[in-house]
């Protein structure tokens, strides 16, 4: 099926993929547990978002007919890391920001150390969510985890947040400046549907053309956050307005100027949906609706 066949209800299909990972993040999360832990943990987690990566890995692993167990703990996991991770660059020693989702940060809500502790406590969350002891294959689940681990890691996310924070007051160019979007932001967007296709079994042909999908909306999302950065307000985006020029971080905008960023954002849309129809999949119109989601969204 065409991945744009207009009989597509994308929001139906993203409103029931959230209700089912909101359902299971609320069950998971659980507020019982040492000292309180578990407050600023589903505050962190349950406080709203688009729940952008639990699409993706969902509706990868429909397209791929995969195992749907597998599916629903793998958007979750990916969430989690997701979540830990602005706990932790919401901190005074990284970005030292206050607002996250129009509410409090973590950290001003709960104090730096028991935000620095909901955070660890995600991450080993979330690989416990992958790995358990019924419903999914010893395989897919090692599998999944290194998926995510090298994308959380040094040569993902924590290893661009480390040029992100290196790079404050310098001029990067074009290609470091890629670079570092697609591990700070880029690296866990791709595993996600490269987790959701991992809970099946396609071809090499597909792999490798969800692969370059997820590369590309990956960028595409860190290229429309820096033009919305300049162009909504705090109240619309829910965090602070205008903060990456602020402390003079590198952005697409600084680079390529606004019509620049959004000619860019443009260009990688068309290459996620050139992707797509090269992966040879029955049904992709679920990811097809997520990468133009990304692109024009509005916060």
């Amino acid at each position: 099926m065409d991945a744009a066949a207009p009989d597509f209800a994308a929001r139906d299909w993203v409103r029931a993929a959230q209700q089912r990972v909101e359902q299971a993040l609320d069950r998971w999360v659980v507020a019982e547990s040492p000292a309180g832990l578990g407050e600023p943990m589903r505050y962190a987690v349950t406080g709203g978002g688009k729940r952008l990566r639990p699409l993706l890995v969902l509706a990868a692993c429909a397209a791929v007919g995969g195992n749907p167990e597998a599916a629903l703990r793998a958007a979750c996991a990916v969430e989690l890391i997701h979540a830990y991770s602005l706990v932790h660059d919401d901190l005074p020693c990284m970005d030292n920001d206050v607002l996250r989702r129009g509410q409090p940060t973590v950290h001003v809500r709960f104090g730096e150390a028991r935000a620095l502790l909901a955070g660890d406590a995600l991450q080993a969350l979330a690989f416990e969510l992958l790995t358990p002891t019924e419903g999914v294959p010893p395989a897919m689940q090692a599998g999944l985890c290194r998926l995510l681990a090298q994308a959380a890691g040094v040569q993902g996310m924590a290893g661009g947040q480390a040029i992100d924070l290196a790079s404050v007051g310098r001029q990067l160019d074009e290609q470091e400046l890629r670079t570092m979007h697609r591990l700070k932001t880029g690296a866990l967007l791709q595993a996600s549907v490269l987790m959701g296709a991992a809970c099946g079994a396609p071809n090499l042909r597909a792999r490798k053309a969800l692969s370059q999908y997820g590369a590309a909306v990956g960028l595409a999302f860190q290229v429309v956050d820096d033009v919305l950065d300049v162009t909504q307000d705090s109240a619309t985006l829910g965090k602070t307005a205008g903060k990456d020029a602020a402390c003079s971080k590198p952005t697409y905008v600084s680079l390529l100027g606004l019509d620049g960023a959004r000619a860019e954002a443009q260009a990688l849309l068309r290459e996620a949906q050139q992707a797509l129809r090269g992966c040879g999949l029955a049904d992709t119109r679920a990811l097809a609706a997520l990468a133009e989601m990304v692109v024009h969204r509005t916060h």
